[in-house]
This record gives C-alpha cells, structure tokens and sequence, in this order.
C-alpha cells in the first residue's frame, strides 16, 4: 500500500469560510483524509465532513474516532450511509471505545469500565457494517435490534471502517473487523490521565502490529496499519523541542526515539518515516498544528 497521511482537526470554525480555508490548507498541502475527533467542546463528526467535500473534491474524510458509546448503531449507520453519498464515496469511519470520563459526565451517559465498552465496541462495529451492506439485522445482545434495515444506498461497497486503540482487546477486535487499525501507543480510558505510554516505543508498536497480524490471520495482507503521531516538528534541537511539547507531563527522553512523536530536521523526519514504513505502516495521521510539518516529513505539499 502507498503511505498516506491525514490530519485531525482541532477545534470548530466560527464560520463557514474559515472552515472552508482550514479544508484548502490541508488540501494544498498534500495531505490525503481530513478527519475530525468525536469530543464535546467540538463539532459532531460527520456534517463538517460533508461540508468539507464541497471545498475539496480530492481529500478523503474519517472521524478519528467515534465515541461509539455517544451511538447507537443503527442511526449511526444511517449518518453513515447519508455522509458517504454526501461525500462522493470518500467517507472512512473511525470507531473508538470512548476515553474521557468527564465527557460522559457531562452528557449524561455511565462511564462504564474499558472491558464493558469494549465489548459494547465489538458488538458495534459489525453490526454498522452489516446494516451498511444492506443486510436486515436482528440481534439479541447489548444492542436489541429487531428487524433493522436502511434501505439506503452507498457509494463505496463496503465503506472503509477504522478501528483505533491499542489495548490487547481492542486491538483483536480492529484485527478482526477494521480495513484500517488505528495504533495510538498509550493506554487510555481509565479516568486516569495519559501518562501511561505503555506502547510508545519502536518496540512496543512493533509488539502492537505483531499483536494486529496474529489477530487478523488471513486477512492481514489487507489491513491498513496506521500511526497516530502525536506531534511532529522541523527543528535542529530535537531535545529543546521534546521539552516544550511534554511541558514537564512526561519524561521527554523515550519522546527522542518514539514513533509516535517526530522531531528533527526534514531528513531526521524522512527517515523516522522511512522506519515506519519498514515496520508495515503504510497510513500517517496528526493533528492540525502538526499537518505542515507531517507534510514535509512525508515530502508532501507545495
């Protein structure tokens, strides 16, 4: 597969033209998927996609991720299907179990332990799939569905899904039902605060991906291995840089040589992306702030 990258968004636009601008940016700049998370204080995933594809009619566009604890499956799908269509064929949806206990709180919904919305993620993700299709669903489990159908039409056949994490569960799961597996590098949705990067290192994602292949058996070959990268910079002082991203919340020295943080010159970037590549990972993602330095590592954009 051909390496491709992709920006998550930051923040809503106080109008539509700014939205617009913030779309051409990450256009021009070579970038292949827009996506947007799925957290209060933003805008819900899906509508600012389809706007987005009146702006750009070559960038793909993926939520990164989905709370699926804020969904139920089948209005999901419908949103789904719409947005697909909406967008030329170019939707990818991203699933996540939900991490930040204050946004439950917030809306309402139990913040239920990670082994419970996980499994409630497991039982999702093929049920979205399966209603997408086409399919007439009925199931008994967390989700009671009794002949659910949409009778609605998508461009693409199936509609690509990501499954993103990087718990031993979760991860099994994106190996068995995810075109794309979202690697994050850190453990998360405890109610704790990220500061557990248990898998943050070139040896912990190469532990992840081995983790992926062994899940995925036979259709390995066919999943797209996608990073995370939490924050990439051009600079010619990689520790000064390392010190003023952590602003003291961890131990800067594994940010040095991590594959979810690039730091350096644009040669320094070229090569950690070039590790990448040799691992398996064929699909880079950041945040906004980051989409012009993404782009010069990868030597992308004008």
């Amino acid at each position: 597969m051909p390496l491709r990258t992709g920006v998550v968004t930051r923040g809503p636009a106080a109008t539509r033209a700014e939205w617009a601008d913030r779309v051409r940016r990450i256009d021009d700049q070579g970038h292949d998927t827009l996506l947007l998370p799925d957290h209060l204080g933003q805008w819900p995933p899906l509508s600012p996609l389809v706007a987005a594809a009146a702006v750009s009619g070559r960038l793909r566009f993926g939520t990164q991720v989905l709370n699926n604890e804020f969904w139920n499956p089948v209005l999901l799908a419908r949103e789904a299907a719409a947005a697909d269509v909406l967008t030329d064929g170019r939707l990818e949806l991203g699933f996540g179990a939900g991490h930040t206990a204050a946004e439950f709180a917030a809306a309402g919904i139990a913040y239920e332990r990670p082994s419970v919305r996980i499994a409630r993620l497991a039982e999702a993700v093929p049920l979205v799939r399966r209603l997408l299709a086409g399919e007439t669903v009925d199931h008994d489990g967390r989700y009671g569905l009794s002949a659910a159908r949409l009778d609605l039409p998508t461009i693409q056949h199936p509609v690509p899904v990501m499954v993103g994490g990087n718990g031993d569960t979760l991860l099994a799961l994106a190996a068995r039902e995810a075109d794309i597996v979202g690697l994050s590098g850190f453990t998360a949705g405890t109610g704790r605060v990220h500061t557990d990067l248990s898998h943050f290192t070139w040896d912990g994602l190469a532990d992840r991906i081995a983790h992926v292949r062994h899940h995925a058996g036979g259709r390995s070959g066919a999943i797209e291995l996608s990073v995370l990268v939490q924050h990439v910079e051009v600079t010619d002082d990689r520790r000064a840089a390392a010190d003023r991203w952590a602003d003291g919340g961890v131990d800067t020295a594994p940010l040095l040589d991590s594959p979810f943080v690039l730091l350096g010159t644009p040669a320094d970037l070229a090569d950690q992306v070039a590790r990448l590549v040799e691992a398996g990972v064929t699909y880079l993602t950041t945040f906004e702030p980051c989409a012009e330095a993404l782009a010069v590592a990868v030597g992308k954009g004008n």
